[in-house]
């Protein structure tokens, strides 16, 4: 995984516009064309390209600060998950579950101060929510309404400590 405004991340932007999602997965996030302008407009929020070797296979935004109260009130410590998708051609291959067990660590690292991974997701977008349960997010029954229907809230406690062997890349 690569801040996608790294050396390596900005190499990927014509791969990632070149990203497709069924209409079914398409109601759930947003394209990486919306989300790397999101990007460029918003300094709390951070593009993170998921690679495999030279081919971007995911992306996802990382966002901070006060911008992410109306998702989550105890924004200080927290860090918000948005937009993640993986490409439709690169699905079903595990780079989705191996991002996001890399999460924690690309957070801390880049991080340092937060205490705590959140995300949104539809209830209706139950690949999505068994992806992230899978991978050590809690659902502690907050519940949001969105634009598209109702929305878990889920939380991923990170502890303090150092930050475990993975490397970027």
């Amino acid at each position: 995984m690569f801040r996608y405004g790294d050396e390596h991340g900005e190499q990927f932007r014509d791969q990632l516009l070149g990203f497709q999602l069924p209409a079914e997965q398409l109601q759930f996030t947003g394209m990486p064309e919306e989300t790397l302008q999101d990007i460029k407009e918003d300094a709390g929020k951070e593009g993170v390209v998921i690679a495999c070797g030279e081919r971007a296979v995911g992306f996802f935004i990382l966002h901070t600060g006060e911008g992410i109260s109306d998702f989550f009130p105890d924004y200080g410590d927290a860090v918000l998950l948005r937009a993640f998708l993986m490409d439709y051609a690169s699905q079903g291959r595990g780079f989705a579950i191996a991002a996001m067990l890399q999460l924690p660590d690309f957070v801390r690292r880049h991080y340092p101060e937060a205490r705590q991974i959140v995300l949104a997701v539809n209830e209706r977008n139950t690949a999505a929510s068994q992806l992230y349960l899978r991978t050590g997010f809690q659902d502690h029954g907050l519940r949001r309404s969105g634009s598209k229907g109702t929305q878990l809230i889920l939380q991923y406690a990170l502890p303090s400590g150092s930050v475990g062997g993975l490397v970027d890349g």
